[in-house]
């Protein structure tokens, strides 16, 4: 079987969506072993637990993969020296204007 290279984004994103769930399991797992508003008691004395412990960290998984991959996103920016939008404040310069004053009997 032939195996085809993946696009570019696509590993991009897959790559952030694994970070990101990494991240939501070190976070769920502080949840719990830190005992947060008695949540690691709660999961740990009930046989419902372990669904419970699996949805939280689902769930904080796609909120990680998402803010995950929107800051790598928008922290691509281009090199200084390169061509393209570069962002900061535009440069105002002064145009000429021609001014008419009104002549009597026209409303302004």
């Amino acid at each position: 079987m032939r195996r085809t290279a993946r696009p570019p984004l696509v590993s991009f994103y897959i790559r952030n969506c694994l970070v990101g769930f990494a991240l939501a399991a070190v976070f769920v797992a502080a949840l719990v072993w830190l005992d947060v508003v008695g949540l690691g008691r709660l999961v740990t004395g009930s046989p419902d637990g372990p669904l419970a412990v699996f949805l939280l960290w689902f769930f904080n998984g796609i909120v990680f993969s998402g803010a995950q991959t929107s800051v790598r996103l928008l922290l691509m920016a281009e090199a200084p020296g390169r061509s393209g939008p570069s962002g900061g404040h535009p440069q105002l310069q002064a145009l000429p204007v021609r001014a008419e004053a009104p002549r009597p009997g026209r409303p302004l």
